[in-house]
């Protein structure tokens, strides 16, 4: 069970893969309050009743191009504690770019093959609900492959882009430093070294901050 039982409206047009998710979720103690198809239906239930977390597909009806990237966005506008979580078929750096611009937390992308390995999304989905920011490895690896060099990453040293690769992926330091067998005092100073080179004010949450400037660098 998990430590948190959570709300969540679901919203999938793929009526397969909405019944799958809702029983993934059941099964692992949540409660799946309601399960739509549409942006329009989804935009409905969750200003009728706030859930937790929203866990939504990108491309939804009556356009299925990025009706429910809108919805996710109009979302975060008027609740703002909802976690959103996005779920996309491909790497989309465009869609990426526009969920987190203007988000300090609570947001996740994943790729939608993340849903078969259970219990990584869980654990994904227990992150955004906490207000983590969580970006499926296969994008920021992709995004590392095709990083430019004249931006502010390019101060960044191999070992540096590793660590905030994985701060990309939601993980802590702790975490970060058993992946890349080091001491989480390695870490932290390697994380120093990110803030300072990326020229982060104090006044923000730099850890997102951060990881906002590698996912558009």
């Amino acid at each position: 069970m998990p430590t948190r039982r959570l709300s969540i409206v679901l919203a999938e047009d793929s009526m397969l893969l909405r019944e799958g998710l809702a029983s993934i979720l059941d099964r692992a103690g949540h409660e799946v309050r309601d399960s739509v198809g549409d942006a329009e239906t989804l935009l409905a239930v969750v200003r009728k009743d706030p859930p937790d977390v929203v866990i939504t597909d990108v491309r939804m009806p009556p356009g299925h191009s990025d009706e429910g990237l809108r919805a996710a966005a109009a979302i975060r506008a008027d609740f703002p504690a909802i976690g959103i979580l996005v779920l996309s078929q491909y790497v989309a750096d465009a869609y990426l770019s526009s969920l987190l611009e203007s988000t300090t937390g609570g947001i996740g992308y994943l790729l939608k093959d993340r849903v078969g390995h259970v219990a990584e999304f869980l654990e994904s989905l227990d992150r955004v609900a906490g207000g983590g920011t969580v970006v499926d490895p296969e994008v920021v690896r992709q995004l590392l492959a095709r990083r430019r060099n004249d931006g502010p990453l390019a101060a960044l040293t191999p070992r540096e882009l590793e660590v905030l690769a994985l701060m990309a992926e939601g993980h802590v330091n702790g975490a970060i430093a058993d992946q890349l067998v080091v001491s989480e005092a390695a870490v932290r100073k390697h994380v120093g070294n990110i803030f300072a080179k990326l020229q982060l004010d104090d006044g923000l949450d730099r850890r997102v901050s951060a990881v906002l400037t590698y996912l558009r660098g």
